[in-house]
Order: C-alpha cells, then sequence, then structure tokens
C-alpha cells in the first residue's frame, strides 16, 4: 500500500454541461407540493418553471492525477437529443442553437477529450452517459466522444442497462450504449479502488447498481462525487426520494448512512445536478444533518 507522501492525489476542475429541466413533482416523489415548493425561490433562473419543472445543471468533474491521468467523472446528455426532446428536458444549448454537452465543457477547459484515460460513470441513465457518444459532424452517425477512455461502471448497472431494466422510459439508449462503448466498459464489483487513489462504492436505490466516486485531492481532503442518491442540495434529507428511484427505502437509507459517513469523515461533497453550487460539506445544525456550501 501507498503510503502519504507517495499516495496518487486528483485536482479536480468542475466541468458543467448545461441547465436541464425536470418535473419537480417527480424529483420529490412522495413530498407534497406545498412542502417542496418552499425549497425555492418565487422567481429567477432557479425558480420553478411555468411547466412544473426544476432546473438541474450536468455537473461533472475533470482529475488530473499527480501521477499524470486524465479522468473524467460523469459524460452528461450529449447532443444526441431530436429537437422535440430538447424542448421536453429544456436543454441548454450553445450560441449557435445547437444542444451543449459535455465535449463544449472540455473544449473550454482546454482538454481534448482524446486525452482522456478513463470515465467513471455513476450510472448509464441518458442525463449521465448520453455524452459518451456524439455525432461525426455534421453526419448522424455516432461515434464515441472518449476514443481512448476505459469506462467504470458497476457490473449491476452494466447489466440492467443492456436489459433495459428501469422505472423509466427512454433512459437507457442504445445510442450511447454501442458496441464501441461496451467495449470498453471496465466493470465495477461493489467498492473498488479503480486507478490509484480513486474508489468507486455502490449506493443504490435510484438504480440497482449506481456508484459514487472518492479521491484524495493536493490539499489532502477527501472529495466524494455523489450521484442520484442525491443530486441537488434539497435532497439533502432521508425523505427526499424521487419518483424514478427503484427503490426508494433503499436509497433513503444509502441517504442517510451517506451522510453520516461525509460527516464524520468532513467528506468534501460534489453534487452532480444542483445548479447554484456543486460542492458542500456535511454539517449538522439542531440535530440534523444538512448541507453548507463549499469551494471545489
Amino acid at each position: 500500500m501507498a503510503n502519504a507522501s507517495t499516495a496518487v492525489t486528483y485536482t479536480p476542475r468542475l466541468l458543467q454541461a448545461g441547465i436541464f429541466y425536470l418535473d419537480a413533482g417527480a424529483m420529490f416523489g412522495m413530498i407534497p407540493r406545498v412542502v417542496w415548493s418552499r425549497w425555492f425561490p418565487e422567481s429567477g433562473q432557479f425558480a420553478i418553471d411555468a411547466k412544473n419543472r426544476m432546473p438541474l445543471q450536468q455537473n461533472s468533474l475533470l482529475l488530473e492525477s499527480s501521477d499524470g491521468k486524465l479522468v473524467l467523472i460523469e459524460a452528461g446528455i450529449g447532443e444526441k437529443m431530436t429537437p422535440k426532446e430538447q424542448g421536453l428536458y429544456g436543454q441548454q444549448t450553445q450560441p449557435d442553437g445547437t444542444p451543449r454537452a459535455i465535449h463544449h465543457a472540455l473544449d473550454e477547459a482546454g482538454c481534448d477529450p482524446r486525452a482522456i484515460d478513463a470515465i467513471v460513470i455513476t450510472h448509464l441513465h441518458f442525463d449521465h452517459a448520453g455524452g459518451l457518444t456524439r455525432f461525426a459532424g455534421s453526419s448522424d452517425k455516432v461515434v464515441s466522444t472518449f476514443p481512448n477512455a476505459e469506462i467504470f461502471v458497476q457490473r449491476q448497472e452494466i447489466d440492467d442497462a443492456l436489459a433495459n431494466k428501469s422505472t423509466m422510459h427512454k433512459t437507457y439508449l442504445p445510442s450511447h450504449l454501442t458496441p464501441e462503448i461496451k467495449e470498453r466498459f471496465r466493470p465495477v464489483g461493489a467498492e473498488a479502488e479503480i486507478l490509484p487513489g480513486l474508489t468507486c462504492f455502490p449506493t443504490p436505490g435510484h438504480t440497482w447498481g449506481q456508484q459514487c466516486a472518492r479521491f484524495t485531492d493536493p490539499k489532502g481532503r477527501t472529495v466524494a462525487y455523489i450521484s442520484d442518491v442525491m443530486p441537488t442540495k434539497r435532497h439533502a434529507r432521508p425523505t427526499t426520494n424521487m419518483a424514478y428511484d427503484v427503490e426508494p427505502y433503499t436509497s433513503m437509507n444509502v441517504r442517510t448512512a451517506l451522510l453520516k459517513q461525509a460527516h464524520e469523515g468532513d467528506w468534501l461533497l460534489v453534487l452532480d445536478h444542483d445548479p447554484e453550487h456543486e460542492a458542500f460539506r456535511v454539517v449538522e445544525e439542531e440535530g440534523q444533518l444538512t448541507l453548507a456550501p463549499d469551494q471545489i
């Protein structure tokens, strides 16, 4: 085992692949509107829109390891949705009108997608894995966005995605589960160190095979990228399950345990969908664990 002086660390950089919208009622499951509506401003870019949708960001992390590897956590929706689907989800567009995708965020960061060595995908729903593929130029041919990267996903998630086991219609899409992508899947079994200093650990409930990722940054902080077990700061409550969760009770228990572990370990949490702020610490207020904004 590497000692503290030789341990691999990862320098994180936030990438945002764009705002999109989902039905707010579905995002909070059995919690009634009279309750969750109080958690949002009445107006502005973070308010509930006229279609009862809440804004979500596609937060990804670009990690540069101390041993020279580039790792991407999460690939976002991508650019392949039809115009009707783009409107349904209110997908953010680029100035030229094309859908904003992870490769735009990488370009802004000065990173060529071909330079990515490894990708962690928390689960294979379209809004997390759609960006694994993109159109080849102006054609409708779908190609890999990251042709040189290994793709780390929980084995259970891979099996379920290929069998299309989901509570949602059209979320495990063939356009991001192409033969080329499947060949580069590296199945993860339960909790595992997939690269030196980078660990994936299961957080089932939203899907049976969902995972999160954890690493140490150069400041010595434990940083955890949190998937849809807690997509936004408003979901840091035991009962804030989504209607999309395959096992709400499991999700509740996993989220509660995750908050406790993060509080005890003083982890920095990066949430995958919070549109207002991406990084948080877990703090205790009036006997309850909640999130306080921090910085990556």
